[in-house]
């Protein structure tokens, strides 16, 4: 499964905003429902197979560092790749989750990142590093000799899973890598974190002739312009006036995103009993309960021996063993 294969597909309601030509100011479109954090607005090129993305996340990612002390250099990493788990799931027409996975090798710095997105706009994240990361350590240096990984598990479909070494010195370079080696798209993706929000934005070609064979190399270009202060701050509309106000543009509806982790007590049970009865009662013996945390929500469980006694009465037959996310 491609990402990004397929134009967005139309909702009821659409913005659109035509260049006037001759230097006069393109028609406008609504202001006030485009500045709302936790959206993400799609737009396209109306006359060229190029499409793009724009994303602002502030509860959301707020939900996640509040609940983990993250130094601050691995804080925005997590923020950058929220927003871009965010683009990449809007990217593809699924029921499903997509994750993003950055795994390091070194001794010190970033050992795992890991954020996991649904087709519900459910986001939640977790990052793991070793030792002091240095301050200001760009994505080489704080993940040597490491990899990403983009995967989907589509409900009811097969899973697809991408890997790429990761190349470059920030995040949005690594996944530009991606796209290049793995999906065989042109794509740029550009990453900001700051003022407690986290925010991105996606440029694409789409495959197929396009009768504008200069659009894309537009769009690249005037993307590039775009500054990590005016990628946090200004809204979607904004954005995609300020760089693209000489083109006709169609703006779709915004899809919302928000926090929301899929950890339970019964998910929790079913790992355990995948443990085995020998084990969980041995951690009993030594402790007088089994307590279990979520890594992403840091929700805990607790189960005391009558807790436990139940969960293995129920099992009446052998259990795949689940998988723990």
């Amino acid at each position: 499964m491609a990402l990004g294969l397929g134009r967005p597909r139309p909702k009821p309601q659409l913005y659109t905003f035509m260049s006037t030509g001759g230097g006069a100011p393109p028609v406008p479109y609504p202001r006030s429902s485009m500045a709302t954090p936790d959206h993400l607005y799609r737009f396209v090129f109306e006359h060229a197979n190029v499409r793009g993305e724009v994303v602002h996340l502030e509860s959301a990612f707020q939900a996640v560092i509040q609940r983990r002390e993250y130094p601050p250099v691995i804080r925005d990493l997590v923020g950058q790749a929220m927003a871009a788990a965010a683009l990449l799931a809007s990217s593809i027409k699924f029921k499903g989750s997509l994750t993003l996975q950055v795994q390091g090798k070194g001794e010190q710095g970033l050992s795992l990142l890991v954020v996991q997105c649904n087709s519900h706009g459910g986001l939640r994240a977790l990052a793991r590093w070793q030792g002091e990361p240095p301050a200001q350590a760009s994505l080489g240096e704080l993940c040597p000799n490491g990899y990403l990984a983009i995967t989907i598990d589509p409900e009811g479909g097969e899973r697809y899973q991408g890997i790429v070494a990761v190349e470059g010195e920030t995040l949005a370079s690594a996944l530009d890598n991606y796209f290049t080696n793995s999906e065989q798209l042109a794509t740029r993706v550009f990453l900001a974190v700051g003022e407690g929000r986290a925010a991105g934005m996606l440029v694409q070609r789409l495959p197929g002739n396009d009768p504008d064979d200069d659009a894309w190399n537009r769009a690249e270009t005037l993307a590039e312009t775009i500054t990590a202060k005016e990628l946090v701050e200004l809204s979607a509309a904004e954005i995609i006036r300020r760089l693209y106000h000489e083109e006709d543009i169609r703006l779709f509806d915004p899809t919302p995103y928000h926090f929301q982790c899929t950890c339970s007590r019964e998910r929790v049970g079913e790992v355990l009993r995948s443990l085995g009865r020998a084990e969980i009662q041995s951690v009993l013996e030594e402790q007088g309960q089994v307590e279990v945390h979520c890594d992403f929500c840091n929700e805990g469980y607790r189960f005391d021996p009558v807790d436990v006694e139940q969960l293995f009465l129920s099992e009446q037959s052998p259990r795949t063993p689940p998988t723990w996310h």
